[in-house]
């Protein structure tokens, strides 16, 4: 059974729908990337994902034993983030608050699991830093496994690689591959198109047009012809 299914779903903001009947579904492992236009509702679809922004009409189903609390998410840094003023350790265990129920404090498995995804992360050094003195990809390191004390089953990505150099852009997507293999599912909003194909099996484009399908499908599709030509047109404006 598929750990989640979209059908029928219509998106938006005070019964104004900004995209309508979309349907796909993604099982256990896959690695789907979302990419379309800017304001096309990507985010949106992620915070309906998340129960945070109800469909206007639709369903969106979970599977296989998957609860809504066992999904991690990064989403997009914020000014807020960017200067929040607690300790990386401090950050990364806050990510076991959806298990905390009626408890008023974590245990020790808690900080045992957030001690876990710190060192899986790379970032053991950085424990009693605190996140606002760091670069950007330390603090999406440290997000990144802040996501991951709430699930080892699927991760949500908003634009995990937006405002990073070169380098440190390919060393975060090559931890994404690794997660991945590692068995958990990714569903990753990228602005970049070329990544996207690269390190994804399934594409979900929305905008004026909507595709849902492999990799090679999406790269034979009129959808994908119609982006790529928008970015050129963008990139020379």
């Amino acid at each position: 059974m598929a750990l989640l299914s979209i059908q029928n779903v219509s998106l938006g903001y005070e019964n104004h729908a900004i995209l309508s009947g979309l349907s796909f579904t993604v099982e256990e492992g896959d690695y789907l990337a979302v990419v379309g236009e800017n304001g096309s509702g990507k985010t949106t679809l992620m915070k309906a994902l998340l129960g945070l922004n109800p469909p206007l009409s639709g369903e969106i189903r979970f599977g296989d034993g998957l609860k809504e609390n066992e999904i991690g998410y990064l989403p997009q840094q914020t000014a807020i983030q960017k200067d929040f003023p607690a300790s990386v350790f401090e950050v990364v265990l806050s990510g076991c608050q959806g298990r905390l129920g009626i408890r008023p404090f974590y245990t020790k498995a808690d900080k045992e699991l957030a001690r876990e995804m710190i060192e899986k992360m790379g970032i053991g050094p950085l424990v009693k830093r605190c996140f606002s003195e760091l670069s950007g990809g330390q603090k999406q390191r440290v997000l990144l496994a802040r996501a991951l004390c709430a699930t080892k089953r699927i991760l949500l990505l908003d634009e995990p690689t937006a405002g990073l150099d070169p380098k440190v852009t390919e060393e975060m997507y090559d931890l994404i591959d690794d997660l991945n293999r590692s068995g958990v599912t990714i569903i990753m909003i990228s602005h970049d198109l070329e990544q996207a194909l690269e390190r994804a099996d399934r594409i979900l484009h929305i905008g004026s047009s909507v595709f849902f399908g492999t990799t090679d499908e999406y790269v034979k599709s009129g959808a994908a012809r119609r982006f790529f030509r928008a970015e050129k047109e963008e990139d020379h404006d």
